[in-house]
């Protein structure tokens, strides 16, 4: 059941909650293929010998999770402080692979 489909008022906590469990178990698999393709993405810059981190490439996706933000009506400054971690994290995990 998605709340797009239901009056909140009908809805019941319990299922209100299980709605947040879905979506939870969603991002975490959305953050899942993300660091799949990122590891993909350190195994070629390793098989090309380029350097781990490619800022222009960083400035993009920042600048893409803002725009996502705004066209979604969520806070922009939350959406850009969890891309700069899930970047940082696939750094390390490159910096560790290599």
């Amino acid at each position: 059941m998605s709340t797009d489909d239901v009056n909140p008022e009908e809805m019941d906590l319990a299922e209100l909650r299980a709605e947040i469990e879905d979506i939870d178990r969603e991002i975490v698999e959305l953050i899942a293929r993300r660091t799949y393709v990122a590891d993909t993405v350190a195994a070629v810059k390793d098989d090309r010998d380029l350097p781990t981190t490619d800022e222009s490439q960083e400035t993009r996706v920042m600048e893409r999770a803002g725009e996502n933000a705004e066209q979604f009506d969520v806070d922009a400054n939350l959406v850009k402080a969890i891309f700069r971690l899930l970047i940082e994290l696939n750094k390390v995990e490159q910096r560790e692979s290599r």
